[in-house]
């Protein structure tokens, strides 16, 4: 799907992964064609091409803890606007001040923006928006034409969670 999606031409891309491939494999061969523009993931650290235009200006990347991103794709596909989660709370997850963009001489242009925390039942948590996108590329097992699909092992993962949001 990634191969077919490189060869129809679909440029500035936003994903929802993950992960954005690692070096030249999965979505990593859209990021060294250049057509992805922005990400949010969870995991960035096991691509050079990814760290390469994140720093250089290139790339706007949206790190979220990888169980939160799990809860923003279901509730996305719930249609569940946001939640709250303790996941985050105290760090720069909540407070912002994570880098997004940075210019070309490597400044910092653009960071996330503080989140709404409450307190519930004597705890704190902080607010999450879902996730939704126009397509989801997934893996399974057995799909029929109507959308039926049916994983196997660690496909499971994030799979189901992409079809829902989209």
């Amino acid at each position: 799907l990634i191969d077919a999606l490189l060869e129809q031409g679909a440029t500035g891309l936003t994903t929802i992964s993950n992960n954005c491939g690692v070096d030249d494999q999965a979505l990593g061969v859209l990021l060294y064609a250049g057509r992805i523009t922005r990400t949010i993931s969870s995991f960035v650290g096991g691509n050079k091409e990814l760290a390469r235009l994140y720093l250089s200006g290139r790339l706007e990347v949206e790190l979220t803890p990888q169980g939160t991103l799990a809860e923003r794709l279901r509730a996305g596909g719930a249609g569940i606007p946001a939640f709250y989660t303790r996941t985050g709370v105290g760090t720069m997850v909540a407070d912002g001040g994570i880098p997004i963009r940075y210019d070309a001489d490597g400044e910092v242009v653009e960071t996330s923006r503080p989140k709404e925390v409450r307190e519930f039942g004597g705890a704190r948590y902080v607010l999450e928006t879902a996730l939704t996108a126009d397509f989801g590329l997934v893996r399974a097992a057995v799909g029929d034409r109507h959308g039926n699909l049916v994983f196997h092992e660690s496909a499971r993962n994030f799979n189901p969670l992409a079809g829902m949001a989209a």
